[in-house]
């Protein structure tokens, strides 16, 4: 299995627990624009989608009961399979009845027109900076929150892998540096303040 080391591929910068709750509890959702941002960045924190599988989703590509999503010509021109947990398929269901056009790609304007990756990134940006959360966010910092998470609480590489859609395993081997990192941060500064004192 190649190595990849923090010199060949710079570590992705990713949200914190406290930062993703404050980045999504920001969003009004009791307005049908705010509903549907809502599920957009849900989509690419939760289950890790691009900010393209996002867009070019389809109400047919969900399946409503279990909550199966095929992700349709991903990069790569890949299909993979994927699955919501309830809470975000409710909030999908939410979106897919209240939404006023009833075309076949589930995130449109009010009107009915494609929403674009340009939208999502501005968006992001504004909501990042109403959150208070200084750092530079862009729709793959989401992706990569996902990426991290799943690993830590998982250890299962393959498991990212396939969840990403990532050819290579290669790609993915860049969140064990994410994990490896906070580790070492968390150990360096465990009770550094009672070592402190006790050397004073």
């Amino acid at each position: 299995m190649p190595i990849i080391t923090t010199k060949q591929r710079k570590i992705p910068e990713i949200l914190t627990e406290q930062e993703r709750q404050k980045l999504l509890f920001s969003i009004n959702n009791n307005s049908l624009i705010g509903l549907r941002n809502l599920c957009m960045l849900t989509l690419m924190v939760d289950i890790g989608l691009r900010i393209s599988e996002v867009i070019n989703l389809c109400n047919g590509d969900i399946n409503w009961i279990s909550g199966k999503m095929i992700v349709r010509q991903g990069k790569g021109n890949r299909d993979r399979v994927l699955w919501l947990n309830d809470n975000d398929l409710n909030l999908l269901a939410q979106w897919r009845e209240k939404r006023p056009v009833k075309v076949d790609l589930l995130f449109t304007t009010l009107q009915g027109r494609p929403v674009y990756d340009v939208y999502v990134r501005q968006f992001l940006r504004r909501l990042a900076k109403k959150a208070g959360i200084t750092k530079n966010i862009h729709p793959h910092t989401l992706r990569h929150t996902f990426a991290t998470d799943l690993y830590r609480e998982t250890k299962d590489l393959r498991l990212v892998q396939k969840a990403l859609g990532h050819a290579d395993i290669s790609t993915t081997m860049i969140y064990t540096h994410i994990v490896d990192d906070q580790l070492e941060e968390a150990l360096k500064n465990l009770r550094r303040g009672e070592k402190a004192a006790a050397i004073a």
